[in-house]
């Protein structure tokens, strides 16, 4: 099976020699799970990125097989998925979290929350999924990761810049520093629920059960943190105060959110996406722009 080169860098890059074993093992991997699972006609994505992801059959139903390095987020994805059990997200059919595979719902029509045009309408579906599948606590919490651990990640940032704030305006990163506390405060005297981590319109499709979400991180913190990501996406279109603001209207009335934990969450995840993307090597300037706008939108006085 011929790879796509840009896959296949991901993986070197992101996973190193894990990946690189990965690599090596992958098409007795394929050959070996549809065996073991009966599946047939295994067709490549078109846009494979961090995980091996087909299309193919089980039986007369369409599946999709995910096969990807076993690490920490893939085994918290599992964990979610099973936990979530079809509730406002795509079933999880099979696994085997040790070797990296996962059969999943094939989602139809399956098409992207990104794919649509009105972002008001998006925005209101995004609301209302959220709404559908809760903010239910798992047993078993340490099967998930930590959103306190991300956020512990923001404390390399003036280190790595020698003391400064690199291109992180001093101003809103004070903001986050100082607002954190208080967001992770909220609702510390019970259980956090488990979130999807990662929520934004490219891993939110249309399915005949409604729209469902798919990849989720599997992270438990506070309820608030989920539309952090989503308010920076689609990343490849353009943002200003205008649209994110009637973002944050819509979260608000739909969800029944206070207007200022809605911007201070989106501010500290837009920090910690530019972060992971300077970590990464790659450009931060999105994240930076959407941190800029929040920082300076202004809270109910």
């Amino acid at each position: 099976m011929d790879l796509p080169a840009s896959f296949i860098s991901t993986i070197r890059s992101t996973f190193k020699e894990d990946g690189e074993k990965f690599l090596a093992v992958l098409p007795d991997l394929i050959s070996e799970t549809s065996h073991r699972w009966g599946l047939t006609g295994v067709q490549p994505v078109s846009n494979l990125s961090y995980n091996f992801v087909a299309f193919t059959k089980h039986g007369r139903e369409d599946v999709v097989l995910k096969i990807g390095v076993p690490h920490r987020e893939l085994t918290s994805e599992i964990a979610a998925l099973k936990f979530f059990d079809g509730n406002g997200a795509c079933q999880l059919l099979e696994s085997d979290a040790e070797r990296g595979l996962l059969l999943l719902e094939r989602l139809k029509p399956g098409k992207m929350l990104a794919e649509l045009e009105d972002d008001d309408e998006r925005t209101r579906i995004a609301a209302d999924l959220i709404l559908r599948r809760g903010g239910v606590t798992p047993p078993l919490q340490n099967s998930f990761i930590k959103l306190s651990d991300w956020f512990d990640g923001l404390k390399k940032i003036r280190p790595h810049f020698g003391g400064g704030t690199g291109p992180f305006s001093q101003k809103f990163l004070e903001q986050v520093e100082a607002s954190l506390p208080e967001l992770f405060a909220v609702g510390a005297d019970r259980d956090p629920p488990l979130l999807h981590g990662d929520f934004h319109h490219f891993n939110i499709l249309s399915s005949e059960r409604g729209w469902l979400v798919i990849d989720p991180k599997g992270v438990i913190g506070p309820a608030g943190y989920e539309v952090g990501p989503f308010m920076l996406n689609p990343w490849n279109s353009p943002m200003d105060r205008i649209r994110l603001e009637r973002r944050v209207s819509i979260f608000a009335e739909r969800l029944g959110w206070e207007r200022e934990s809605i911007i201070k969450w989106s501010t500290a995840h837009a920090v910690l996406s530019a972060w992971w993307d300077i970590q990464d090597g790659m450009d931060a300037g999105h994240a930076l722009h959407c941190a800029e706008i929040f920082s300076g939108m202004k809270l109910p006085s």
